[in-house]
């Protein structure tokens, strides 16, 4: 039988309306059933196509032996189906009453341990994978906080600026100390756009799903060289590195310390600077302040 393109898109567009209705229908009875209103002041946008859902699942790739982290879990949105596909789920939630109602849609399932906190103040069990849908407002501190531990991968939704950032090349408006440190951290890929009608309440943005595989560990100096410069992203590097040389080290002259940077880096505007020459920049402050202050 010879269906036109027009019939094939509206009979796809039907079934995607299909997903949504199901998964945005069983969120909202349970928000009624509990009476729970959400806080957007608390990044709680809950995530309500299903196709969405699905592919976040699948991207996760799991096993039956995957220990799986997921922070703000809400409901129980991805919980629950990372329960029945996962060996153990380890889900971290701050809101008391929300992990309570987690906690009753989670009887049955044996394998998935609760914890009520905080994740940025928690020390993590340990896991192999993260999959997270997670509030906007902890993207960057939590981020550096799960590349502190060793995993395969994870999978996590961000807010799309933020993502973007995330991978911002040298020179253009979203480069930060964000990308710059990403750059050696981890490997970084934006799978797909989730708009902003895929979740309850919906955010004032559009969301990003994005791979994010650790490769590495940055030391202090190059964290706090980083942070110096990017204070200063329009400055020249050698200005922006007298005015907030106090971010890097207080024990010698910071217009001394400048007189050993290679000066071709030095008149650079900052974001114009690659994570390379940042690194370069990095080691040869340390070298500069050692030999300045003995």
């Amino acid at each position: 039988m010879y269906f036109s393109q027009g019939r094939l898109d509206e009979e796809k567009g039907r079934k995607n309306k299909m997903r949504l209705d199901s998964l945005a229908t069983e969120t909202k009875r349970i928000l009624k059933k509990y009476n729970l209103q959400l806080n957007k002041r608390l990044g709680q946008h809950y995530l309500i196509d299903d196709s969405k859902r699905h592919e976040i699942l699948s991207y996760a790739n799991l096993k039956d032996d995957d220990i799986v982290l997921e922070i703000g879990p809400g409901i129980g949105t991805l919980t629950i189906p990372l329960a029945s596909k996962a060996g153990k789920v380890i889900a971290i939630e701050k809101d008391k009453r929300i992990a309570s109602i987690l906690k009753k849609r989670l009887n049955g399932y044996d394998n998935v341990e609760l914890i009520i906190g905080d994740a940025l103040k928690i020390k993590f069990p340990e896991f192999n994978k993260i999959v997270s849908n997670l509030p906007y407002k902890i993207s960057s501190p939590i981020t550096f906080k799960f590349l502190e531990y060793d995993f395969d991968f994870g999978i996590l939704m961000y807010q799309r600026e933020f993502a973007e950032r995330m991978i911002a090349k040298p020179g253009t408006r979203d480069y930060s100390r964000l990308s710059v440190a990403l750059y050696f951290m981890a490997d970084i890929e934006i799978i797909d756009y989730i708009p902003r009608w895929a979740f309850l309440p919906p955010p004032k943005v559009e969301s990003a799903i994005v791979k994010l595989t650790p490769k590495g560990k940055i030391n202090g100096i190059f964290e706090r060289t980083c942070r110096a410069l990017f204070q200063h992203k329009k400055k020249k590097a050698k200005n922006a590195l007298i005015e907030s040389f106090h971010e890097i080290s207080n024990k010698a002259d910071p217009k001394e310390v400048v007189e050993f940077i290679d000066p071709i880096l030095l008149e650079k505007r900052v974001f114009t600077l690659d994570p390379l020459e940042i690194l370069r920049i990095s080691n040869e402050l340390k070298e500069a302040i050692s030999r300045v202050s003995s």
